[in-house]
């Protein structure tokens, strides 16, 4: 969902002017297995199998002509090998669907060509021999059966909504937050007094992430989310996020955006992997270390790693992040701010740190909303880089901020702080 409006002419390098179609109408918003011997390897095989690039309409993906069975096997290899710890040669041997569903579709590492039944064997101990569960993709309704049957706190509210807990954090933790600093990324990231980012090094970054993904193997099913960042599809990035709680896969599936069925087909490999495992702790004695929280992010490995934190915002910006390092590189500006478009195609920018209004004003009801929050500026258009909104409630009211009341319902999700209502997130399609 892209929107178009009026460059802003800088002095220096004027950007170009961006056109607009003229809105016909305001909608009413009201109504209702891979074997090799280091994770390097497992990467390079990974992207040999996979289609590199989502192809754009009308061109045939690499996996086009696969048999559907031949398809998820493929799918499920792929996330296999994401979940590949450093120090054993393969991921675990995934399965698709619930444990409580009785037979399970599963990647057989002797025969990888063919499909096969099994039961799991939930006895063993060694993560490299037993078998994780993936809830891929999942649909609201799905997510909230997860959450209400197996996440204690969790509970729908009388408007349809999934309300949930976060645990300990009720926001997020920027002195826990690290970038890793390499020799790319020393010279590129602002560093030092005055900046946000705090830096780590490539081991204790392999620390954690060892720490992360052996905690998500260990596990008897992860959800995995693989979507879009950026409705530009000239500048689209896929991502993957392995979680452990469906109410991060339910935030993801509203924040981000989501593949068609064709799409998703033909995903390949992700640009970009998110592993939370923000239910287990960091160990605090590790080098870098202030708490027991910590997330990571190594943009040269192209991953972030969750740990001691189950507030779901950390993923959103974490993305967020990662975009602001990305786009710059394509001379597109990332912006935090909110974005909506009049009746003439007329386009404003509300800009602003979190929490001072940019949900609520761009929130218009007299305005196309194209974004709450995440916009890139480029030499064609203004895009949203997220799929859904994410807005504060505390104080929330009907009169003063209809649109986010009435997206209060069913797939959205509510963060429970104490006890009163903090986020919230919900899907917006224009």
């Amino acid at each position: 969902m892209a929107a178009n409006g009026t460059g802003v002419t800088s002095p220096r390098t004027p950007l170009k002017s961006i056109l607009t179609e003229k809105a016909k109408g305001i909608p009413n918003d009201s109504a209702g297995t891979v074997k090799a011997q280091t994770i390097e390897e497992l990467h390079s095989l990974q992207r040999k199998r996979s289609a590199p690039n989502t192809p754009l309409q009308g061109t045939a993906g690499a996996f086009a002509n696969l048999s559907e069975d031949e398809r998820q096997r493929q799918q499920l290899q792929s996330i296999s090998a994401s979940l590949a710890s450093l120090t054993r040669g393969t991921g675990p041997k995934v399965i698709r669907g619930d444990p409580g569903g009785g037979k399970y579709q599963a990647v057989s590492h002797v025969a990888p060509h063919h499909h096969h039944i099994e039961a799991p064997v939930i006895s063993v101990s060694d993560s490299s021999l037993k078998f994780t569960h993936v809830l891929y993709n999942l649909s609201p309704g799905e997510l909230y059966e997860q959450a209400l049957k197996y996440e204690k706190g969790s509970f729908l509210t009388s408007t349809g909504a999934l309300a949930t807990l976060s645990g300990a954090k009720t926001g997020r933790s920027p002195r826990d937050k690290r970038v890793v600093i390499d020799d790319t990324t020393q010279d590129e990231l602002w560093w030092g007094k005055g900046s946000p980012n705090i830096e780590m090094d490539e081991h204790t970054f392999m620390v954690n992430r060892e720490r992360a993904v052996d905690y998500l193997n260990s596990l008897d099913k992860v959800f995995v989310n693989d979507q879009f960042l950026n409705w530009d599809p000239k500048n689209r990035i896929k991502v993957r996020i392995v979680s452990c709680r469906a109410y991060h896969s339910l935030f993801m599936h509203n924040m981000c955006i989501r593949p068609t069925p064709e799409e998703l087909e033909n995903f390949g490999t992700p640009d970009f992997t998110i592993y939370n495992a923000g239910q287990f702790p960091c160990n605090r004695y590790t080098h870098y270390m202030t708490s027991s929280t910590s997330i990571d992010i190594n943009l040269n490995r192209k991953e972030m790693v969750i740990l001691g934190t189950q507030y779901a915002g950390e993923m959103k910006k974490g993305l967020f992040s990662l975009m602001h390092y990305l786009m710059p590189k394509r001379h597109i500006l990332s912006l935090h701010s909110g974005c909506n478009m009049g009746k003439d195609g007329d386009v404003a920018l509300f800009f602003g740190l979190s929490g001072t209004g940019k949900t609520t004003l761009s929130t218009d009801h007299n305005r196309f909303l194209i974004g709450d929050d995440e916009h890139c500026w480029s030499d064609d258009c203004v895009s949203n880089i997220e799929g859904g909104c994410y807005a504060k409630c505390i104080d929330l009211s009907k009169e003063k901020e209809p649109d986010i009341w009435n997206a209060i319902k069913f797939g959205t999700g509510e963060t429970l702080s104490s006890l009163f209502l903090d986020h919230l997130t919900w899907t917006t399609i224009i």
